[in-house]
């Protein structure tokens, strides 16, 4: 390949598949939390200064959700060699 469009594509071509599946990932969550918890909670208020306070304790919802699949990892992580002989 040769042109502009090898300039183009030689850096998405050089990141490793982890970091393609981790942003997957990542965009799939986001998506998600805003169909699922979002979306539902500015739609259950009609006025604005209640659909930014619903916006921003969402936000403490996410954090919530964040901070527990933190946890799960680091517990998996912590404990893999008990974990893969149960495997």
């Amino acid at each position: 390949m040769n042109g502009p469009v090898s300039s183009i594509l030689a850096p998405v071509l050089a990141l490793g598949t982890e970091y393609v599946l981790f942003g997957i990932a990542g965009a799939l969550s986001v998506c998600a939390f805003v169909g699922l918890i979002l979306a539902p909670a500015l739609g259950s208020y009609g006025r604005v200064w209640e659909k930014l306070v619903a916006g921003f304790l969402s936000l403490f919802v996410l954090a919530a959700l964040v901070l527990i699949g933190l946890v799960i990892g680091v517990v998996i992580f912590l404990n893999w060699d008990q974990i893969s002989g149960w495997i």
